[in-house]
């Protein structure tokens, strides 16, 4: 490309591609796009984006191209890489002058640089960080910040890479920097407390901004660019300078209003020094052992003592907190059982810790996190008043401590009562015992005491379980409390009711439950919303509990799901709606069968509800679980639910409908569960299987459900399932078994085993292609034995079960591999009598016998010269199944099956599902359960004898082992 006139084209597309107007800049898009391969594109655009004059849009558009370019080309073995002479001047002009006036373009061009620095500095780049020290000492301010901002990229990206020889170029980068790095920074924060004192507002936040840059740059350096950093005087010596600096600022923090224009630079430079606290003892806990001294007495006397009032803010006090609590559980500060086990470095910083928790500062703590930072705040109560939900759903875990104070102090308060639990124990039970009996509703201070406490006895319960005699407490003190029913009193019958669900599976007699789910239904009924979603909470955990007996909650089932079903419609929010659904799949899923009586204001409402929901995905998944619990209650009543149940299965299975994204795994299950609790097949229920062929192709995690589903259509309606859908389930298959593992190709045949299985006259023609296979896998010995027994288990339906099938099938194998069809017949039983030990389950082991029992009686004589191995096999057979009777004497077959046989279902099983019942049925015709194999052994011995003539017969007995003879005979005794 000419440069010049080159220049003037692309500025005009890209003045094109800034318009709003989609006829202007689509075209213009396109043109960039065709562009964005030609050499010396980037040439131009880096023209345009270093030419100030030109319009800050246009400008903007030409930096992202050329980032986004940097991505796909930049690497030399990406296809239409850039020519190495055309990233040479590239990084020549992206260095020659740091003085981007526009902030946000500034970022991304030191992003960008960045970005080519990851893959060229220092081997193709070696002058760039050179370049930049120079820059960052110039005098002129905007030059100086913009080469600290790229800097600071720089450093970011180079310690963000991962191998080893990049780690190395790192510390090397770091060594030879370091010292720079710390001067700078020293420079520049000196600076800016001279013009906190005394400069003008514009000089203030000017200096601060380089701070901060600075020690980014800084916290990098340290974090990442030294192997063993506590050998380095400069790394130690900045660390424990941290400590200093820190005052400072917090001092200045003092003296700086909250409206303050730097207000916001000042928090964020004071967390980001506690930041590279916290990353380094992250990252060098052995390192960082000469500094925990420090960072405890630092962090304990601003958090803990009145050193912090006035100064401290609640991030930094998190920070704090984060930095007590990540030495306190720190694994490489713990020594083994065996104290001689642990490393000198181990001990040493443990030795450190026991110094400084000794019993006054432990008690200090724990009293001021309960009495101080567990206390209900102004805000929160006005929340709880204002917004209940969002107070409810503030709570929640996951990594929040890291971020927010409350479940901060609450992480920090179990992990210090852990540790120390034999210092901290007394000190919490003595707490507890100033607040005997009831509380003042008019002292509002004393209740806020009581709620934090007992979230102190809550949150340390495992730790309390060989002191507090729960059931005791519970019976005099927390039933009472739970029936004060004075407005000012809620924070207390929340905090009571939470704090039950926190014991219920630690220490609770079994006996007390009928008294909790009194409360519990009285509690329900709370004038207040905040009490009633967290007794829905408590109610929960106690359904969950390992010790639940149905008995005991079945009296209280029918208010409870009726103030749940309330509760549900009461609440607004998506997340409380989730949360109140999961309570209620909870008990439906405990009561099962019996939840029957209750449901229909339920069933009536979901649909509703799943209406209301069509932009929460989260929620829908919530009533999906609900709906799978609720068909598994219902059983075969579940039918009355088709209506609605269908098309919701019908949506969450479809891949072409975009919420099947988060529906999917929940919609099977639901699919699943609705073809096993179903009396019968309805053309919609037959319908939806259209969604599987799409399912299948995606091979993904839920193969196995969709199996089991196929599975469920063949033991629920194989004619008319066969007749629809087999030939594209066939193919389906047959592309499957070409990519799939061993283990699926296994899940795949048993599927038609089981719809040969269920229709021996449809199941094979329908599956006929995937038939040969078999037949070929089964001649060459497939080698996976797993595979190989599905295979006899397979061609063993077809032979018993539909012999003129497997007549033709044994001619159209014998075309194939060019032998005579006997020939073949004879290997293939070679090979099943060689490979019999592979079968390790009992039914198909007696299939193999009954299989090729029905080859007899024959005359054929490749059978006759197979036949001591169908003997061989038959005996086999009948050591796996024969049970001896120890009143008369005689064998019977075990696996013989009769309608008189009902299993008698005990009080912990499940019911049977109408799919158990139907495979129950199925059993009832199935061969291997109505034959007898000492029977048809007998009877085809008996036709084989009668074939060939005594004598005949004699000489072929002769060909078996005169051992299995003996024990042939023994089985047939008494016929």
């Amino acid at each position: 490309m000419d440069l010049n006139s080159a220049s003037t084209v692309v500025l005009q597309v890209l003045t094109q591609a800034t318009s709003q107007d989609t006829a202007v800049l689509k075209p213009a898009e396109e043109q960039l796009k065709q562009w964005e391969t030609q050499p010396g594109f980037y040439s131009v655009l880096l023209n345009i984006f270093t030419n100030h004059t030109l319009d800050i849009n246009v400008r903007w558009l030409a930096v992202l191209y050329f980032k986004n370019g940097i991505d796909r080309y930049w690497r030399r073995v990406a296809p239409h890489a850039l020519s190495e002479e055309e990233k040479s001047t590239l990084r020549a002009g992206l260095i020659t002058n740091f003085n981007e006036p526009v902030n946000q373009i500034a970022t991304q061009i030191a992003v960008l640089i960045a970005k080519v620095a990851r893959l060229d500095c220092p081997r193709q780049w070696p002058e760039l960080i050179p370049t930049l020290i120079e820059s960052v000492k110039v005098q002129d301010d905007l030059r100086q910040h913009r080469a600290l901002l790229t800097f600071y990229h720089v450093t970011k990206t180079l310690a963000s890479k991962r191998l080893a020889a990049d780690r190395k170029l790192f510390y090397d980068l770091a060594s030879g920097i370091y010292n720079f790095a710390c001067s700078l920074w020293n420079h520049h924060t000196d600076t800016f407390l001279q013009h906190v004192s005394s400069g003008g507002e514009a000089a203030v936040l000017s200096s601060l901004e380089r701070t901060l840059l600075s020690l980014k740059v800084l916290r990098k350096l340290t974090v990442n660019g030294f192997v063993e950093p506590h050998k380095n005087m400069e790394v130690m010596g900045f660390l424990h300078g941290i400590f200093d600096r820190l005052k400072q600022f917090l001092e200045c923090s003092r003296n700086i209003g909250t409206d303050n224009v730097c207000r916001d630079r000042l928090e964020k430079t004071i967390i980001l020094f506690t930041k590279v606290l916290l990353d380094f003892l992250d990252q060098h806990p052995f390192s960082f052992t000469p500094l925990i001294q420090r960072s405890l007495e630092f962090s304990v006397s601003y958090v803990f003592t009145e050193v912090g009032e006035g100064v401290t803010f609640e991030r930094f006090i998190v920070q704090c907190m984060n930095l007590i609590k990540m030495i306190v559980k720190n694994y490489a500060y713990k020594p083994s059982k065996n104290f001689e086990d642990s490393s000198p470095e181990t001990l040493e910083a443990h030795k450190i810790k026991m110094a400084f928790f000794t019993y006054p500062t432990l008690t200090e703590i724990c009293r001021r996190l309960v009495s101080h930072y567990f206390l209900l705040t102004e805000e929160e109560l006005t929340m709880w008043e204002e917004d209940p939900e969002g107070f409810t759903v503030e709570e929640t875990g996951g990594d929040s401590w890291k971020y927010s104070l409350r479940p901060c102090t609450e992480v920090l308060f179990i992990d210090i009562f852990h540790e120390y639990n034999q210092t901290l124990t007394p000190v919490l039970l003595e707490m507890m015992q100033t607040l005997q009996g009831p509380t003042n509703v008019e002292d509002m201070n004393a209740l806020l005491i009581k709620d934090a406490v007992y979230n102190a006895v809550g949150l340390a319960a495992y730790e309390l379980f060989d002191s507090v005699d729960f059931d005791q407490w519970f019976k005099n003190q927390l039933l009472p409390e739970l029936q004060v029913i004075h407005n000012r009193y809620k924070p207390l019958r929340r905090r009571v009711i939470w704090l039950i669900g926190q014991w219920i599976s630690v220490k609770f007699k079994s006996d007390l439950r009928p008294m909790l789910y009194e409360a519990i239904c009285n509690l329900l009924q709370d004038q207040d919303l905040v009490v009633r979603i967290e007794t829905a909470t408590t109610l929960k955990l106690t359904v969950d509990d390992f010790e639940f007996r149905t008995d005991q909650f079945l009296p209280y089932l029918e208010t409870m799901f009726t103030l749940l079903f309330q509760l549900l419609q009461q609440v607004t929010e998506c997340d409380t709606k989730m949360h109140v659904l999961h309570v209620l799949s909870c008990v439906i899923e405990r009561v099962n069968i019996q939840i029957r009586p209750y449901v229909g204001c339920l069933v009536q409402y979901l649909p509703l509800l799943w209406k209301q929901s069509e932009e929460h995905n989260m929620l829908r998944c919530a009533i999906l679980t609900t709906l799978i619990h609720l068909v598994q209650g219902l059983g075969a009543d579940s039918k009355n639910l088709y209506p609605f149940l269908l098309p919701v299965i019908q949506l969450s299975t479809d891949v072409s409908q975009p919420p099947h994204v988060y529906l999917l795994e929940d919609g099977l299950e639901l699919w699943l569960v609705t073809l096993e609790n179903s009396p019968c097949v309805t053309p919609e229920l037959l319908r939806i299987f259209q969604n599987m062929s799409p399912l299948l192709e995606l091979s993904s995690e839920n193969l196995r459900t969709c199996f089991k589903i196929i599975n469920g259509y063949i033991f629920l309606s194989s004619t008319e399932f066969l007749q629809t859908y087999a030939v594209g389930l066939c193919q389906s298959f047959c592309e499957l078994l070409k990519e799939i593992t061993t283990e699926g190709q296994v899940q795949v045949l048993k599927v038609v085993e089981n719809a040969l299985k269920v229709n021996p006259v449809l199941g094979p023609q329908m599956f006929q292609p995937i038939l040969p296979c078999v037949f070929r896998g089964i001649i060459e010995g497939e080698r996976y034995p797993v595979v190989m027994s599905t295979y006899l288990g397979v061609m063993g339906r077809v032979l018993l079960q539909n012999t003129s099938f497997f007549s033709s099938l044994l001619n159209e194998m014998a075309h194939k591999f060019n032998q005579e069809m006997d020939q073949l017949l004879g290997n293939m039983i070679e090979m099943w009598v060689d490979r019999m030990d592979n079968i390790t389950q009992p039914e198909r082991r007696k299939l193999s016998a009954l299989a090729l029992l029905s080859l007899l009686p024959s005359d054929n004589s490749v059978i006759q010269d197979k036949f001591c191995g169908i003997i061989n096999i038959s005996v086999e057979g009948l050591h796996d199944v024969m049970t001896e009777d120890p009143e008369t004497g005689t064998y019977k077959d075990c696996m013989l099956m009769s309608h008189l046989e009902e299993p008698k279902v005990t009080e912990d099983e499940e019911p049977p599902t109408e799919q158990d019942k139907r495979k129950k049925m199925l059993a009832l015709k199935d061969p291997v359960h109505t034959v007898s194999l000492q029977q048809f052994i007998y009877e085809k011995l008996k036709a084989q004898q009668e074939l060939l003539g005594e004598q005949g017969f004699q000489s072929l007995m002769e060909t078996v082992d005169t051992e299995i003879v003996t024990q042939l005979q023994e089985f047939l005794q008494g016929f």
